[in-house]
């Protein structure tokens, strides 16, 4: 098959004279929120900060095709942030067309990645066959951008790193993890560049939040001379405590007989969630309905929640040792199974029901919309950001109609959305963990997010805090001098 390709940002060889500089370029996440790759030079050395899949918009799921934008195989050390496929999703790729070097994490991500990689693998052999057995694709046969080996073949390059403890990525470049809050295992990143005067450049990754429930807050970082922040969230604000509104919405449809979807991120979303829903329960804010967990990797990785007990905040400590079962409602079911998942279509409301992905670009989900979405019974929660050209995003803003698996389906359902319960620090907060700085940076670099919200941010940054700041351009090398 010959597969379409975009123009990537190119990487010229390093020449000698360039191996004495130390540099950035960013191939990912730069004007958009996914697709997150920053690739450091030193000394002849590279290090890749992320290596995320492009998601949302056709032409952007295009370049997750083309040539690699630098040989893979002169890539020394791959450095992530955390486990989510727009950060580690073209893992896979890299490594079938011939990185071979570590790829260094916290062991929370590892073994996340364990369950995501393999999953997003499977639904793309599955996406392929499904494609061929209708006919419905350009190219014959549709392959997969990778399949289950490939996924194995990047999980055994792993390389689990602790928390607050210095380590080697390669030849004159050494890291640290910061606890970042946003998923389980998630983590800034500090790099220390050799050379004449060592430089430190600091990517925050996907920050999280303070005062959140089950994880650590963000862990602040003191010093950078460069630094990459994500600006997901740059130009707005969540809602202070989104219980309320969690609670009325689950109250009134309940009191209607609404099944309530809700799209909901197999790691992170779907915990936080399970959560709220246990301690509204306890409190009598809602009633104890039925709720569905209709995705396999979502009932994998809340197991890994409840295991990995150094991450837990004090609240989530405190309640599993005393043997409760915070991450589990009242009457909280498994769908596992496909057979299980179908028996679904069956269950009248009121009932929740919590299926991957969250911005509904594919897995059940879809199957749920596809028959309840005509439905006036019917309420979709989205509980996160909806990146442009999803589906989640088109409910977002209004659509009355959407298409999943070639058909375009009505939309009748109410449709809520919860800003609330995002996993991303919001303006405030991104402003709070900048502040946490004992010198402002050389330069700061806004990645991770839409023009308008990183646009916003360096403004704010420039103007509250007298940093220099700039948004990332893709493609873009900037020196570190």
């Amino acid at each position: 098959m010959t597969r379409t390709s975009l123009p990537s940002p190119s990487l010229e060889p390093l020449s000698p004279m360039a191996q004495n500089h130390r540099s950035v370029q960013f191939l990912g996440a730069a004007g958009t929120v996914t697709g997150s790759k920053h690739l450091v030079t030193v000394g002849g050395q590279r290090v890749l900060l992320d290596c995320g899949m492009f998601q949302g918009l056709k032409r952007l799921r295009l370049r997750n095709w083309s040539e690699p934008p630098v040989d893979p195989g002169s890539i020394d050390a791959v450095v992530l942030s955390h486990a989510h496929i727009d950060h580690t999703g073209y893992l896979p790729v890299l490594v079938r067309n011939g990185f071979s070097g570590p790829v260094l994490c916290t062991g929370a991500t590892g073994g996340l990645l364990g369950i995501l990689l393999r999953d997003a693998a499977h639904l793309q052999e599955e996406q392929a066959e499904h494609l061929n057995r209708r006919g419905r694709t350009k190219h014959r046969p549709a392959l997969p951008l990778f399949t289950r080996v490939d996924a194995d073949a990047a999980l055994g390059l792993l390389k689990a790193r602790p928390y607050q403890t210095p380590f080697e990525v390669a030849d004159g470049v050494t890291a640290l993890f910061r606890t970042a809050g946003h998923i389980l295992g998630s983590a800034s990143i500090e790099l220390s560049l050799d050379g004449k005067k060592p430089i430190q450049v600091a990517f925050s990754g996907d920050l999280g939040r303070w005062d959140r429930p089950i994880l650590h807050d963000p862990e602040l970082i003191p010093h950078a001379e460069y630094l990459l922040v994500e600006s997901t969230y740059g130009n707005r604000m969540h809602e202070a405590d989104p219980d309320e509104d969690l609670a009325a919405i689950v109250r009134r449809s309940a009191d209607r007989g609404h099944a309530i979807l809700i799209p909901a991120f197999a790691v992170g979303r779907t915990q936080e969630l399970l959560w709220r829903l246990r301690q509204l329960e306890d409190d009598g804010r809602i009633p104890k309905l039925p709720v569905y967990m209709d995705s396999p990797m979502a009932i994998d990785v809340t197991k890994l929640y409840r295991r990995r007990t150094e991450e837990h905040d004090p609240d989530m400590r405190r309640l599993m040792e005393a043997g409760e079962h915070p991450l589990r409602p009242e009457q909280f079911r498994f769908a596992r199974g496909r057979e299980e998942s179908i028996a679904l279509n069956d269950v009248k409301g009121p009932v929740i029901i919590i299926s991957a992905s969250g911005m509904a670009t594919g897995g059940r989900i879809l199957h749920h919309m596809k028959l309840r979405l005509p439905q006036r019974r019917t309420t979709v929660l989205l509980v996160g950001f909806q990146a442009a050209g999803t589906r989640g995003r088109a409910l977002q803003d209004g659509a009355r109609q959407v298409r999943i698996h070639g058909r375009d389906v009505p939309v009748r359902a109410k449709v809520h959305t919860l800003h609330g319960l995002s996993a991303h620090a919001d303006q405030r907060e991104l402003l709070r963990w900048l502040a946490g700085f004992e010198h402002p940076p050389n330069r700061t670099y806004l990645v991770h997010g839409e023009p308008g919200a990183s646009d916003t941010l360096a403004g704010l940054i420039t103007d509250r805090l007298g940093w220099s700041a700039v948004v990332a351009e893709d493609g873009e090398r900037v020196q570190l001098t």
